[in-house]
């Protein structure tokens, strides 16, 4: 299953040569991740307060392709694996139409509060292999 994420770049986004800031990729792409968790039936709060359980992000590996500018209309397109029983490995692209700007892929492994790796909840492990 894959998603896909429209973001519009803000004057807020940019650095002052009107391109956008490193930095900003990240959140564009951890909006995707929560909208496909979201398609995906889950409630990332009723996980975290009922069963105890969030996801972290542990691993990041990013390549900066072609910048972005002020005002443009990118797409975040989102597709992910499971890699264990714990760990949920997301490949991401911001794209300008057909041109891929920026590409990471993501790694995330449900913990407990305590801060202990847990199993991913059983219908999210079923939606992922």
């Amino acid at each position: 299953m894959s998603h896909e994420t429209p973001v519009r770049v803000y004057y807020e986004d940019t650095d002052m040569g009107g391109i956008v800031y490193y930095a900003n990729y990240l959140k564009y792409i951890e909006r995707g991740r929560s909208e496909l968790v979201e398609l995906l039936g889950m409630n990332q709060l009723e996980m975290r307060d009922k069963e105890g359980i969030v996801f972290v992000v542990t691993r990041v590996v990013a390549d900066y392709l072609a910048p972005a500018k002020l005002d443009d209309r990118l797409v975040v397109h989102t597709s992910h694996r499971a890699q264990s029983a714990v760990r949920w490995v997301f490949d991401q692209e911001v794209r300008r139409g057909d041109v891929v700007l920026f590409r990471a892929e993501v790694t995330a492994v449900c913990m407990t509060l305590e801060g202990k790796p847990t199993r991913l909840p059983k219908g999210l492990r079923a939606a992922v292999h």
